[in-house]
């Protein structure tokens, strides 16, 4: 294969779910293409790059300073659902069962990726609460942790729970068990998704 495809390739594995023999049938179909059309798909992926940012409020992507939810009035202040990523909001967004507001953590606890919770939005978050509760027109609000089923996704949403400090006007529920464990949130269903979210409870502190 020539130098220039091998480069595409090793470009095209250092994305997530991207082998070797995907990326070289990804290589292949992009040579198929029209030149205008390549063109086209690089110009939209620098423009995404240059274009796209974390909200200010809650750190889901956006083009402007705060995203369409955080600025939506309709929204749920007092409802804050956490979870890992992007992709998770626009997943418990498809289930049309969540009118809250959301703040993304931008990944998981992993001591064995060295990802601690200075590594995470865990501060910005307990700020979003202090805020929210130090306000006299404060609503009784509910802190809806939704990270993945997952081991790593569990110690992150007890750890949440531990430091969260504790309020009678604010619950800290856990999204409940309708997802497979080990599975994640943007692979769900609408219907699986809504379930989880009506079946949400209450964790404790420890």
């Amino acid at each position: 294969m020539s130098r220039t495809l091998e480069r595409l390739n090793a470009l095209l594995m250092q994305l997530p779910g991207i082998g070797r023999k995907t990326a070289q049938r990804i290589s292949f179909y992009l040579l198929k293409m029209k030149p205008d059309e390549v063109r086209a798909l690089a110009r939209a992926m620098t423009e995404a790059r240059e274009k796209v940012r974390p909200c200010r409020v809650c750190f889901n992507l956006t083009e402007d300073d705060v995203c369409e939810i955080c600025a939506d009035p309709s929204r749920a202040r007092n409802l804050i659902c956490v979870v890992e990523g992007p992709g998770d909001v626009l997943a418990l967004e498809r289930s049309h069962s969540y009118h809250g507001v959301y703040h993304v953590l931008g990944g998981v606890l992993s001591p064995l990726d060295n990802v601690g919770p200075d590594d995470l939005r865990v501060k910005e978050l307990l700020a979003r609460i202090e805020t929210r509760e130090s306000g006299d027109d404060a609503q009784p609000g509910e802190l809806i942790i939704a990270t993945n089923p997952t081991t790593e996704g569990e110690a992150t949403a007890a750890y949440i729970a531990r430091v969260v400090p504790r309020s009678p006007r604010i619950a800290v529920t856990r999204i409940a068990r309708g997802l497979p464990i080990g599975s994640d949130l943007d692979l769900a269903d609408e219907v699986t998704l809504a379930r989880a979210l009506e079946g949400r409870k209450e964790l404790g502190p420890g």
